[in-house]
């Protein structure tokens, strides 16, 4: 049913198509209006336009409903035309319709606003932050050197919808790096399998491999002057500049001193203890926790030339739990999207560093334990933010938290 503003009708429903005014961006892709007074969670728009959307999901509390864009009234002059052909109908980007410029305006606009409404920071604070590009990507394209194709039931490989399991048959997706799209996996043949793995990496022959699992795969990469050796199905940042940028902005704000002694917390094939175990010196100590066993194995190939840096096979909770390290100097935080959490950060203030570097790929999540660390005397110093997933509204951060004391005088 069509609406106009001011018919209120008893909710708004799946399928109702209303005309609104978007005001703001939002966490997630989406943007924000209301119609009638209700929220309204709207895709393939942009803050400023006026745009006429249908509801695709209207959930039973009524706080809120998600809509999609069919036809835009008032447009942005940040509107551009996707340069990708499956653009809206693909799950994978957000942001193609909207120029490269104001994609990272709005990347930061969120990074503000959930530091603000979540971390509890003066919403003036942080006005001047800017979303830096991130070398290796062409405008925005050819990027991604790790992707996950799906199989449907007639063997051919695409990409999921938005919020779906429907699989979406491309012939190229253009935010895949050359090394990917070289693979052709979207022309081959898939017949029973349920998805495949694309792995273009920077140092090695790319890989396809249906149905992944550890073992099947061995991939090299070049970051921080050391090449890393990996299973292919191993955590690795998929920008090609995103691992060089970060250990670089971590390296900046933690700025280690020989003789340190540094907790590398989530700490995967071992990046940042690698990268960070010279600054340090023979006369410091790296200590790298990592739940995954694969990631560990690769990590413990990898810096087995290395003695001051120790690897750990077991969760970060359980590790920092178990008391068997009473202090250090600066931690490295790279935690899942989900967050370190509340016990976590307990337990890492409780150590007393001078430093923490935390790198997050969900704003939010930071802001969550940005909070947590403020309530206990801790204070945000420094935030950088970067484009490693451009056309997505993904963006990563490294955030620079230290007491408000000297940690010596910590309670």
């Amino acid at each position: 049913m069509k609406f106009q503003p001011g018919e209120q009708p008893a909710r708004l429903k799946r399928g109702d198509v209303i005309d609104l005014e978007v005001t703001a961006v939002a966490h997630g892709g989406l943007c924000v209006g209301r119609f009638s007074g209700q929220v309204v969670f709207v895709r393939h728009t942009i803050p400023g336009e006026r745009v006429r959307a249908r509801v695709g999901d209207a959930p039973s509390h009524g706080r809120f409903v998600r809509a999609d864009t069919e036809a835009v009234l008032r447009s942005s002059p940040d509107r551009v035309s996707p340069p990708c052909p499956y653009a809206g109908v693909c799950g994978g980007c957000d942001w193609q319709h909207v120029s490269l410029a104001a994609q990272r305006q709005l990347k930061a606009s969120v990074v503000r606003e959930q530091l603000a409404r979540v971390g509890q920071e003066d919403p003036t604070r942080w006005l001047d932050l800017v979303v830096e590009p991130v070398p290796g990507d062409d405008e925005g394209l050819g990027w991604r050197t790790r992707m996950r194709y799906a199989v449907d039931a007639r063997g051919r490989a695409g990409l999921r919808g938005y919020r779906a399991n429907d699989v979406v048959p491309i012939d190229t997706c253009l935010i895949a790096a050359p090394g990917v799209r070289d693979l052709q996996i979207t022309r081959r043949d898939w017949v029973g399998r349920k998805e495949v793995t694309a792995v273009a990496p920077s140092a090695s022959t790319a890989v396809a491999i249906p149905d992944a699992r550890p073992g099947v795969a061995k991939v090299r990469e070049v970051a921080a002057d050391r090449v890393w050796r990996m299973d292919a199905t191993a955590f690795w940042q998929v920008h090609p500049g995103a691992a060089d940028t970060l250990v670089g902005a971590v390296r900046e704000v933690l700025n280690p001193r020989g003789g340190d002694h540094l907790l590398d917390l989530y700490s995967g094939v071992g990046l940042f203890a690698g990268a960070l175990a010279d600054d340090v010196g023979e006369m410091g100590q790296v200590d790298a926790v990592e739940s995954d066993a694969v990631a560990v194995r690769s990590a413990r190939r990898n810096l087995h030339d290395v003695p001051q840096v120790r690897i750990h096979g077991e969760s970060v909770d359980r590790w920092l739990g178990r008391g068997g390290v009473q202090h250090c100097d600066l931690i490295v935080l790279d935690p899942p999207r989900s967050g370190a959490g509340k016990r976590v950060m307990a337990s890492i203030l409780q150590l007393r560093p001078r430093a923490i570097a935390y790198v997050a790929c969900d704003p939010a999540s930071l802001a969550r334990d940005i909070a947590t660390a403020k309530r206990v005397g801790w204070r945000l110093s420094s935030l950088r933010a970067f484009d490693v997933f451009p056309m997505t509204h993904h963006v990563e951060c490294v955030a620079l938290l230290e007491p408000q004391a000297p940690a010596g005088h910590l309670t």
